[in-house]
C-alpha cells in the first residue's frame, strides 16, 4: 500500500487547517479569521483504498515578537525536512508579499516533492487563475500545482490522487480507526478557543489562550457527563470585561456555543466551567506554554 507524512504549510490564514478537515472529514483544527489561529502541530490520519495518509497541519509561517511565536513557527519549519510529500498552502486571493517569499525559499529545503495548493479559488475569477500559477511556476519548480477551495471542497480530491502517486510504497502506520493524537484535553480547549474568537471578533486579539484546568471523565457510566474546567488568559485588563461581558454574557455565550461542538465532537454530555485570568506574560512563560503544546524542544 501506499503510506507516508504529508505537510502542509504556508503563511497565516491560507486556509491549511480548513484543509485538513475537509480532507479528514471532520473538524481536527479550529478555524478562525484571525491570522495564526493554529498554534501546534495538529496529525490527521486518513484511509484511502490502498493507501494511509498521515497529514500534518501546521502553524502559519510568520515573524515571530514571541517565545510562543518563535516555537509555533518552528513546529512549522521542523515537518519542512521531514514528511514523504510537502504541500505550500498559498491563498491564491492575497497579493504576494516578503513573507510568501520566505516561506518559498524554506520549502525549497525539502527533501521530497513540493506541491503548490491555490487555495480559495472560489473567492477568485478564473481569468485571474493561470497569471497567478505562472508567476508561482517562477518561483520555484513545484512537482504539482492545485487549484483549491478547502471551503467548497473543489480540486480537493484532485489533490488527494496527486499526493498518493507520489508516496512511498509500505505498511500502513497507524490503526485503520485512528483519527489524531490530539489529546482529549487539547482539542477541547481549542474547541473554547475558537468560540472566544468567533465571538469577541477584534476586541480580544490573538493575545488570547484558553488552559484546560481539570477534564474530568464520567463518574457514572449510565449518565455519561464530562467536566470541563477551563481559564481564558488575556494578557490586559482592558480585555477581561470583553469576554466576561455585561453581567456575564459574554463567557456564558462562549461556554454553551464551546459545549454544544464539545457534545457534537465526543458524543457525549459536557459541563463547561470557564473563568477568565489577566496575565501580561503568559507568552513567554515556559509553564503556559508547555500546557499550550508548545514547550521547549
Amino acid at each position: 500500500m501506499k503510506t507516508g507524512f504529508v505537510s502542509f504549510v504556508g503563511r497565516p490564514n491560507a486556509g491549511k487547517s480548513t484543509l485538513l478537515n475537509r480532507i479528514v472529514g471532520t473538524k481536527l483544527a479550529i478555524v478562525s479569521d484571525k491570522p495564526q489561529t493554529t498554534r501546534t502541530r495538529i496529525l490527521g490520519v486518513k484511509n484511502y483504498p490502498g493507501a494511509q495518509v498521515v497529514f500534518l497541519d501546521t502553524p502559519g509561517i510568520h515573524r515571530p515578537l514571541h517565545r510562543m511565536n518563535v516555537r509555533m513557527v518552528d513546529a512549522a519549519v521542523d515537518t519542512i525536512g521531514e514528511v514523504d510529500v510537502l504541500v505550500l498552502v498559498v491563498d491564491a486571493v492575497e497579493p504576494p508579499g516578503k513573507g510568501d517569499r520566505f516561506v518559498v525559499d524554506l520549502v525549497k529545503r525539502a527533501k521530497g516533492p513540493v506541491f503548490l495548493a491555490l487555495n480559495k479559488i472560489d473567492l477568485l475569477k478564473k481569468a485571474k487563475l493561470l497569471p497567478i500559477i505562472d508567476r508561482h511556476r517562477k518561483e520555484m519548480e513545484f512537482a504539482e500545482i492545485v487549484p483549491v477551495s478547502a471551503t467548497t471542497g473543489e480540486n480537493v480530491d484532485r489533490l488527494e490522487r496527486a499526493i498518493i502517486d507520489r508516496l512511498p510504497e509500505g505498511e500502513a502506520l497507524y490503526p485503520e480507526d485512528y483519527l489524531t493524537d490530539q489529546p482529549e484535553r487539547a482539542l477541547a480547549a481549542e474547541i473554547v478557543r475558537e468560540k472566544l474568537l468567533q465571538f469577541t471578533r477584534a476586541e480580544i486579539p490573538f493575545s488570547s489562550a484558553v488552559v484546560v484546568d481539570r477534564f474530568e471523565e464520567p463518574a457514572d457510566p449510565k449518565k455519561p457527563l464530562v467536566k470541563l474546567y477551563c481559564t481564558i488568559l488575556v494578557d490586559r485588563e482592558s480585555q477581561k470585561p470583553i469576554v466576561i461581558g455585561k453581567g456575564g454574557e459574554m463567557i456564558k455565550r462562549i461556554g454553551t456555543a464551546a459545549r454544544e461542538d464539545l457534545e457534537k465532537f465526543f458524543g457525549v454530555r459536557f459541563f463547561v466551567d470557564l473563568r477568565v485570568k489577566v496575565d501580561t506574560e503568559w507568552r513567554e512563560d515556559d509553564r503556559v506554554l508547555q500546557q499550550l503544546g508548545l514547550g521547549p524542544k
